[in-house]
């Protein structure tokens, strides 16, 4: 069996000069998912749905996140895993055909709920910290709950289509906002109130694609190898102030030509060049 590394100095390891502990976080299981969201309902602003109204129709718009809520829960009779269940909260923007060619842009709120199950191991100690706070008065130090960490990064998803349509039919309870359980700082992002309408006989639904990663980590303690110091080898340039400090020309001259401005690539890369399977409705 091979010696346990310690701490302190070690000597021909790879070039390595000395092993250190470092606390950190340390992912316990990760997953990665592409969300194919079908039938989610549109929740339309006051002015869009005016506008939906008198619509001859609806043709593709943007999609962005702009929140998810994330909760950690452990699973019952198996130690070590844990539900993360995600809310994700979306603004949505589309065209809405007033006829053959004009439209008139509108914006609406969508939701979804997602839940994965992953391992992030157990730990019986409670854990307490003394970072101080700036401008504020000494405090008795706060117990963490004990539970790993849920990391979810998600990138804003692709608007597939929108219709029509007399229901809905969304899975994973799609539609938890008309229960009145969106809070204020979503509601906030719009400019307008959004309108939670059940009786509407023109809803609308659309088809999201989603790129998402989720992990657990915890907070630990690592022996790593140390190379040397992390010192910065670029100096500092001035951002701003007196331009006499350094020569502006040879600033711009560092600066590469933006080739792909002036001659846009042929193709992108993984793209499909495809267009939406439903057409414009």
């Amino acid at each position: 069996m091979a010696d346990k590394v310690a701490a302190g100095h070690v000597g021909g390891a790879n070039g390595a000069r000395e092993a250190v502990c470092i606390h950190t976080k340390k992912i316990y299981s990760s997953c990665r998912d592409k969300d194919c969201i079908e039938d989610l309902r549109f929740y339309p602003t006051a002015t869009a749905q005016s506008v939906l109204s008198t619509a001859q129709g609806l043709r593709g718009g943007s999609a962005e996140l702009i929140y998810t809520f994330v909760d950690v829960e452990p699973v019952n009779f198996n130690r070590g895993y844990y539900t993360v269940d995600m809310h994700f909260f979306y603004r949505i923007t589309l065209q809405a055909l007033n006829g053959s060619t004009r439209y008139t842009e509108i914006e609406g709120l969508a939701t979804f709920d997602k839940r994965v199950v992953l391992f992030g191991s157990e730990s019986g100690a409670k854990i307490y910290s003394s970072i101080p706070e700036a401008n504020a008065i000494d405090a008795p130090l706060n117990l963490t709950a004990n539970l790993p960490t849920a990391v979810v990064e998600v990138v804003d998803p692709m608007l597939l289509c929108a219709h029509f349509a007399d229901n809905c039919n969304c899975r994973c309870g799609c539609d938890r906002g008309t229960l009145g359980g969106v809070p204020a700082g979503i509601l906030a992002a719009f400019d307008e109130p959004i309108i939670f309408d059940e009786s509407a006989i023109r809803r609308v639904c659309i088809s999201l694609g989603q790129f998402s990663t989720v992990r657990l980590e915890r907070d630990t303690q690592l022996l790593i190898p140390v190379y040397d110091y992390c010192i910065p080898s670029n100096e500092c340039t001035l951002a701003g102030g007196d331009c006499s400090c350094e020569d502006p020309c040879k600033v711009f001259d560092a600066v590469e030509f933006p080739m792909d401005d002036f001659f846009p690539p042929a193709a992108v890369p993984g793209g499909c060049g495809c267009a939406c399977p439903c057409g414009n409705q």
